[in-house]
């Protein structure tokens, strides 16, 4: 459970990031099932326009550690605290941010796209993403403006041809504007790492050129009364089960780490 102080911390910078979460044994066997989801040719695996992975989306509809994960009380009950209430996977993602070849992620507000694009009523949906890499300075860490939540939905544009993904993008002048006010920080850490920020934090990641990859997992989970009202995009992308998580054991990764490596063997 989160601290006064960390809640404090969340509502005032707009994120927070809880270092070394999960333990070695628990991303060990995420790492593994990440590798083995990019390896899948199927319409939920973007890719960049080098054909690296770039993010697999609703990997806890077809893989069971993702699925654990996606249910695991260390990424549900904090959001569930914030909101006061239950919540729902909005989206799922995996983000590769593949060594050498990782693209950039534009500054952006997710809840601008979740509005425009999925009709969701208020920010009151998040990401909390969990490191499966170690993140570092270097290799295309996740940047964000601290404070910059508080501006609600910002002017965007739909950017259709810089990568392979589209989304809506902020001008520089409104990125340079709301970095003069709150700087940029840059969250690093080990894997395990978990951090959680607002839905209208603005945010952006430069891309990676070292032979580091930084792969990190994304839920965005979206408190249950705030569903969305007109879905514009495929189900895989924005889902329509709006039914309530319920958390799974906390012991549930490490079990099924266990039955991973005796099938193995």
């Amino acid at each position: 459970m989160l601290t006064e102080d960390q809640i404090k911390h969340f509502h005032t910078e707009g994120y927070l990031f809880l270092p070394e979460t999960f333990s070695a044994a628990e991303v060990a066997i995420l790492r593994e099932e990440a590798e083995n989801v990019y390896r899948q040719e199927r319409p939920e695996v973007w890719r960049e326009k080098s054909g690296a992975p770039r993010t697999a989306f609703a990997a806890h509809l077809y893989n069971e550690g993702f699925g654990l994960l996606g249910k695991h009380p260390r990424m549900i009950q904090p959001v569930e605290q914030i909101f006061g209430e239950q919540v729902y996977m909005h989206q799922y993602k995996v983000n590769a941010k593949a060594s050498f070849t990782g693209d950039v992620w534009q500054w952006h507000q997710d809840y601008g796209t979740w509005a425009r694009d999925d009709g969701m009523p208020e920010p009151r949906a998040m990401n909390i993403a969990v490191f499966l890499d170690e993140v570092m300075p270097i290799n295309g860490p996740l940047m964000l403006v601290p404070r910059s939540h508080t501006q609600g939905v910002l002017a965007a544009g739909h950017d259709v041809t810089t990568t392979s993904y589209p989304l809506w993008t902020l001008d520089e002048d409104t990125v340079t504007r709301l970095v003069d006010q709150g700087g940029i920080v840059a969250p690093t850490g080990k894997p395990g790492g978990l951090l959680m920020f607002h839905g209208n934090l603005v945010h952006g990641s430069a891309g990676n050129i070292t032979p580091y990859p930084r792969k990190i997992v994304y839920l965005t989970l979206n408190a249950v009364s705030n569903y969305i009202r007109k879905p514009t995009r495929k189900e895989w992308i924005a889902h329509t089960d709006f039914a309530p998580i319920v958390p799974t054991a906390p012991d549930a990764l490490l079990n099924y780490a266990s039955r991973f490596k005796q099938a193995a063997e």
